[in-house]
């Protein structure tokens, strides 16, 4: 099967139009006319992942988040994150990354990450200055407090521990909305959108001063949460690939990119 083969059916899910202004997504590495066998999914491409890919004899990367967020100033190969690019190319092995279109597929990652939690009557929320869906909104099966759903969430994607923004921690929330990743910014679009409760990633500390002046419980479950795409990708690529008698084998990348850890 040809890169592009997989590239084109996956556009067709999450079109790179629909990403965010700037988000360095699609090819990042590689040829697409290049012939591949061996389809590694992965939440980031880490000098670990690309030792993984290469173990596992994977010609073909698949992220989530971007190999190449900012450009390269130069390859200087003694740096590991350079020389995790000239291991790629000296493999043979193309990277492809869908950061913000998977988020706000139809049925991509917000959708995935809502179903984790159980919400009820999803939709989508949408932003005017984006002009686009960010996040999802639902319900929780019944009113529960701040510090029941924070354990709920860490019981639910396996966190140490998770910063929560609050103004009363014995707050009953119902109807929650979830943006994947970064999405602090996005938290008055969630308040109109009747949200008393919002699960995201990475919030600023200025931020999080707003949403508590806003009245605003939040959930900053990190980034690592999104790792949730890769048995999800995984299940996707394998039914595309038995449609299409494709001949690839999808392999789930088992290394932990985390970079925190709670002590």
């Amino acid at each position: 099967m040809l890169a592009q083969q997989l590239i084109s059916r996956f556009e067709l899910f999450a079109p790179k139009e629909s990403a965010f202004a700037g988000d360095p997504i699609g090819l990042q590495i590689g040829n697409v006319q290049q012939t591949v066998h061996r389809v590694l999914v992965t939440l980031d491409v880490r000098p670990a992942v690309v030792e993984e890919a290469i173990s596992k004899k994977c010609d073909f990367i698949f992220s989530h988040h971007p190999l190449i967020f900012r450009p390269i100033k130069s390859l200087d190969l003694s740096i590991p994150q350079n020389q995790m690019y000239a291991d790629l190319v000296k493999h043979s092995i193309v990277v492809y990354s869908a950061h913000t279109n998977l988020d706000v597929a139809n049925n991509g990652m917000n959708d995935w990450l809502a179903e984790a939690m159980n919400l009820k009557n999803v939709k989508a929320v949408y932003s005017k200055h984006y002009d686009t869906n960010i996040g999802r909104l639902g319900q929780l099966s019944e009113r529960t407090s701040v510090t029941q759903f924070a354990q709920i969430l860490k019981q639910t994607f396996d966190l140490q521990g998770l910063r929560v923004i609050t103004p009363d921690r014995q707050k009953l929330i119902k109807k929650v909305a979830v943006v994947g990743g970064d999405g602090g910014k996005f938290y008055p679009e969630m308040i109109q959108s009747g949200a008393d409760a919002f699960v995201t990633g990475d919030v600023y500390y200025h931020t999080g001063h707003d949403m508590l002046a806003d009245g605003l419980s939040v959930f900053d479950v990190g980034h690592n949460v999104e790792k949730i795409c890769i048995p999800m990708l995984s299940r996707m690529f394998n039914k595309w690939n038995d449609a299409n008698q494709w001949g690839i084998e999808v392999v789930e990348s088992t290394t932990d990119t985390n970079p925190y850890q709670f002590m």
